[in-house]
């Protein structure tokens, strides 16, 4: 994973898929959420990963249901900016980081949803700020691994779920869902993992819990 610090924020690249592709993973109608993987040969005719801006309290709110409505907000406005059909947006990083729109892509061909993909500018559906760090990274980003910054890489939007903004609370000894007899939350979406691999231990650390609560 690479790293870029700004004076405001951090941005960071996570969740590098070899040979992979860029997947539609909403959970909500009228709502555009992008992710990336790749299957078991890494075959695929691109790589990809997943450019993260941080965001804090200063930016959503001091509350979890502001942090899911700017979530919520910005998976919107994707929808609409790719057409209002779950069309993905697309910009090449040349038309990003020179504010055009002209470019459409040639050397990589976009994989999400066979192509469902709409010319857009991240400006749309994104806050001012994420688009400035982003762009800041990927000069960074480039030094450190010539290519981030080519002009004929894709980038596409949006993608929201790095992380859970909330978290279900759980018990730290059974793991079980707090006032619950048999819910176990894990992984990302219940708020204990940020990536595959801290996903796939708190899966075992849920899954020994349950083995030992029918051993007792």
């Amino acid at each position: 994973n690479l790293s870029h610090k700004t004076k405001t924020s951090g941005v960071y690249t996570f969740c590098m898929s070899p040979g992979g592709e860029v997947v539609a993973a909403a959970s909500e109608q009228l709502g555009v959420v992008v992710n990336g993987m790749s299957e078991s040969r890494r075959s695929g005719r691109n790589s990809n990963c997943a450019v993260v801006c941080s965001v804090f309290k200063s930016d959503y709110g001091n509350t979890a249901e502001a942090a899911i409505d700017f979530q919520r907000t910005i998976e919107r406005r994707a929808y609409i900016a790719g057409g209002s059909d779950y069309s993905a947006p697309i910009i090449t990083v040349g038309d990003f980081l020179s504010g055009e729109l002209r470019r459409e892509p040639k050397r990589i061909t976009p994989t999400y949803m066979d192509g469902s993909v709409r010319l857009c500018r991240p400006e749309e559906y994104l806050p001012p700020f994420v688009c400035e760090n982003i762009k800041g990274a990927l000069a960074s980003f480039d030094k450190k691994i010539s290519g981030f910054a080519r002009e004929d890489a894709l980038l596409t939007g949006a993608e929201t779920r790095t992380s859970a903004p909330v978290r279900i609370l759980r018990d730290r000894v059974t793991l079980l869902a707090t006032g619950y007899q048999n819910l176990y939350p894990a992984g990302e979406g219940a708020g204990y993992a940020g990536g595959i691999t801290s996903a796939a231990i708190d899966g075992l650390r849920t899954a020994i819990a349950l083995m030992s609560k029918y051993r007792a």
